[in-house]
Order: structure tokens, then C-alpha cells, then sequence
């Protein structure tokens, strides 16, 4: 029976629990803050590629964190689960939603949504779809091949995308005239900017280990959807690139949407994978990477959904309605613990 005073606990650890996650949010948003000033210098797809390599680095350090506390076997993959479907479905939705009702159409070269789509597809099959009828004596096996495979994927990906396919990932806007900004002070040089998304990126670690503490007293003996957890880890690396991504789509700039939404999700499933197994592989303890039933159904109709919708070079609001209602549903089966 819980006494008055259990229930004061309780509450003091939800509230620690609150405002750790806002710290960890704080941090990552100067990362993201950072790594955007550098975007910026370098332009895309140089860009984009920093901003979520940073969002993927800040959410393996989370879940590693998490994971490590909580002990769970499927925390990585609801987490990867809820990346994507934040990405793909929040994100590009809430954006393309945004970007439509202020702008019409709006328009991004296809070749880099068509490279994006069949790549996470492919990651997704081999990660997160075949490993459930991979027999528990062969694991360590298929992880390690799990390992090469997605880090090849990523290595040629990376060869597209800074090479000479380099012009799949970017778009040419109407020039605009517009006053120039004044050049930035010295201090806010790429230097400076990567100092800073490395202190904010330590201080994310050491906030997710004090986090993984009070969360565990905060849902001890409370139940709650299974992959809320999930949900609190993937949205602590998307906060910050959605707000980059409405920010481009109010610009009329869907080419940087459609490379942080893409983007992010194809770096979380293969470098999240990537690092999470090899963790696996080092502790002899497995992971269960097999997606529910409900989970496979979501990512496959969301990867369909998203390869219709970004095949004519251009979205509108409609598109964006559509990734949001397929959000809505993924926060609904969710709050039913599918």
C-alpha cells in the first residue's frame, strides 16, 4: 500500500525526471544550434549531414544510457521505431503541412527522396524485419554481418552524397535579393561551433545517466505504454531537427526538410544499429532488433507512403496530412501498447 509519503517521492522523481529532460533537450538544441551554424557554412548536402549526425550521435548516447539502466531487450528498437516514425511522419508532415498552407508547392530535387527511400527500406529489412527469424544460436552471427552490411550502405551513401552524386541531395532556389548579413564574428567560426556541440554532447551524457536514475523511481510500480521510454529517447534527438525543419519549410526550402527528415531516419537505422549491435556483440547480450507485427505494418506503409508522396519533385499540404495522420495513429497504438 502506498503511503502519503511514497506518493511525495514519487512525485519529487517525476519532477527530477521532467526537468532532466528539458537539461538534455536544452543541450541538445545547442548542439543542433551549433551544428546548424556549421550547416550553414558548408551548405547542403554537407549541411544536412552535420545536423543529423548530430542528432544520431546525441540519441545513441541517450539510449545507450537508458538502455544500460533499464536492461530492456526491445528499448533500441522501439526507439529506432519512434526515430522514424518522428522523422518521417512528424517531422516532414508537420512541415510539409506548414510549408503548404503558406507556400502551395513546394519544391526539392526527387533523385535525393528516391535515394533516401530505397536505402532505409533496404536498412529496415536487414535490421529491424529479417532478425525475427534469425534463430537465437545464429545471432551473433547475423549481428556482426548486420554490422558490416549497414556501415557499407552508409559508406557508399556518404560517397553519393559528398561526390560527384552530390547534386542528388541538393536543390537549386531562385535566387532572392536580400540584403547580405553582416559577416559573423570571429568567435562564431566552425571552431568555435564544434567546441561547443562537443561540451553540449557531454553534457548530454552525463544529464541521460543522472535522467536513466530518476526515470527508473519515476515508472517503478506505474504502468505505462511499453514504449514510452521509446518515445522520450527519439523525441530528445528529434526535437531539435523539427525545429530546424519547420523553420526551412516556412522558408520555402523542402529540399532541407526532405534531407533532415530522410536523412535523420536513414543515420538512425543504420548507425544506431550499427553501434547498438556492436555493444551486443562486446556484452554477449543480445538485443531484440524484430519489429511487433503493428510496428512492421506502420514502417512499411509510412516508407510506401513517403516514396508516393516525394516522387514529383514537389509538396503540398495534402502530402503533409497524410504523414501526420499516419503520426497521429503511430501515438495511438502506442498509448494502446502496440
Amino acid at each position: 500500500m502506498d503511503t502519503p509519503l511514497a506518493g511525495f517521492g514519487r512525485l519529487a522523481s517525476v519532477s527530477e525526471t521532467v526537468l532532466l529532460i528539458g537539461a538534455i533537450l536544452a543541450a541538445s538544441l545547442n548542439v543542433a544550434r551549433h551544428a546548424e551554424r556549421i550547416a550553414q557554412k558548408l551548405g547542403d548536402p554537407y549541411g544536412s549531414m552535420i545536423l543529423t549526425l548530430s542528432a544520431v550521435l546525441v540519441e545513441v548516447i541517450v539510449l545507450a544510457t537508458v538502455s544500460a539502466k533499464t536492461g530492456s531487450p526491445t528499448l533500441v528498437r522501439d526507439s529506432i521505431y519512434s526515430a522514424v516514425m518522428l522523422d518521417i511522419n512528424g517531422l516532414l508532415g508537420i512541415a510539409a503541412l506548414i510549408g503548404g498552407f503558406r507556400h502551395g508547392e513546394q519544391a526539392y530535387n526527387d533523385d535525393s527522396a528516391r535515394t533516401y527511400s530505397v536505402m532505409i527500406l533496404t536498412a529496415v529489412t536487414v535490421s529491424m524485419i529479417i532478425p525475427e527469424f534469425v534463430p537465437q544460436a545464429d545471432w551473433r552471427t547475423y549481428s556482426a554481418f548486420t554490422i558490416v552490411a549497414m556501415l557499407l550502405l552508409y559508406g557508399v551513401f556518404l560517397r553519393m552524397q559528398t561526390g560527384p552524386h552530390s547534386y542528388f541531395f541538393s536543390y537549386s532556389y531562385p535566387d532572392k535579393k536580400t540584403r547580405r548579413p553582416a559577416p559573423a564574428p570571429a568567435s562564431t567560426g566552425w571552431r568555435y561551433s564544434a567546441a561547443m556541440m562537443a561540451c553540449g554532447i557531454i553534457a548530454v551524457g552525463l544529464l541521460a545517466e543522472l535522467m536513466s536514475h530518476s526515470l527508473d523511481r519515476s515508472l517503478k510500480g506505474v504502468n505505462v505504454p511499453a514504449g514510452l521510454v521509446a518515445l522520450i529517447v527519439a523525441g530528445i534527438s528529434a526535437a531539435p531537427e523539427m525545429l530546424t525543419a519547420v523553420r526551412a519549410a516556412l522558408a520555402n526550402r523542402m529540399q532541407s526538410v526532405v534531407n533532415i527528415a530522410l536523412g535523420a531516419s536513414l543515420s538512425t537505422v543504420i548507425l544506431t544499429v550499427s553501434a547498438m549491435e556492436a555493444m551486443a556483440l562486446i556484452s554477449g547480450q543480445r538485443i531484440d532488433l524484430a519489429m511487433t507485427p503493428p510496428q512492421t505494418l506502420m514502417m512499411l506503409v509510412t516508407l510506401l507512403v513517403a516514396a508516393i508522396n516525394l516522387n514529383d519533385g514537389q509538396t503540398n499540404a495534402i502530402e503533409g496530412m497524410t504523414h501526420f495522420i499516419l503520426f497521429t495513429t503511430f501515438l495511438m497504438l502506442l498509448a494502446l501498447g502496440l
